[in-house]
């Protein structure tokens, strides 16, 4: 998603080994490998961002020097039944898809 518009990267708050097992499952479901161009990392590892999204999760993220912040208030579905990860899963699609739109309109 976002592609033409905007470079994307993912970040965590603890180090882990592989990418949570569950949301790489249930993201192939909707035709997304999320261990093709991901690897688990740390925020100190991807360039400076101008846009930062935190999705909530009850973690307290570090403060990232941007442009623009937004916290998305997500539940963690770590630990949960598909069913839970699919509906965060559908919640962060959409979500991107509005990103997207203020990004090309220039609303952010």
């Amino acid at each position: 998603m976002g592609l033409g518009v905007f470079e994307c990267f993912s970040a965590g708050t603890e180090k882990r080994d592989i990418i949570n097992q569950d949301a790489v499952r249930i993201m192939k479901e909707i035709g997304i490998d999320m261990e093709f161009h991901q690897r688990p990392k740390m925020f100190h590892e991807i360039p400076e961002p101008e846009i930062v999204i935190t999705m909530g999760c009850n973690v307290d993220c570090p403060a990232i020097p941007c442009c623009h912040r937004e916290d998305w208030g997500l539940d963690d579905p770590s630990g949960k039944s598909d069913a839970d990860f699919r509906v965060i899963r559908d919640s962060i699609k959409k979500k991107m898809e509005e990103l997207v739109r203020r990004i090309k309109c220039n609303i952010i």
